[in-house]
């Protein structure tokens, strides 16, 4: 029940709220789930998801960017979200390339690019 009441509130964020643009996007967050929907809900110049079905682990990977150059990444797992920032697009794009996904998130992403929560 709470994972559907998850997803409709999700669902009402990006469908009502969507009126953020990027450029306007605060920088500072204090909860994941905060930057998560905030950032959901935002209008960037470049949004790409990709498909993560080869993965075993990775069930989503999404890219927002505001100027084509650095922008957030979303790495999602069956039971958690994984938010990184400023993440250069050659980054993404070798990403989304790799032979495998995971592989490659662990040696070139991971412990780099990691969005910090303030208090």
């Amino acid at each position: 029940m709470q994972k559907i009441i998850y997803l409709f509130v999700n669902f009402l964020v990006l469908i009502c709220c969507k009126q953020t643009n990027c450029t306007n996007l605060q920088s500072n967050f204090t909860t994941y789930t905060e930057a998560y929907n905030k950032i959901r809900s935002t209008e960037f110049a470049f949004v790409e998801d990709i498909n993560t079905s080869k993965s075993s682990w990775i069930s989503g990977a999404s890219y927002y960017s505001c100027d084509n150059n650095f922008g957030y990444f979303i790495l999602s797992t069956d039971s958690k979200n994984y938010i990184y920032k400023d993440l250069p697009i050659n980054i993404w794009r070798d990403f989304k390339n790799a032979n495998s996904l995971g592989s490659y998130y662990n040696l070139n992403i991971k412990n780099r690019y990691q969005l910090y929560l303030t208090n």
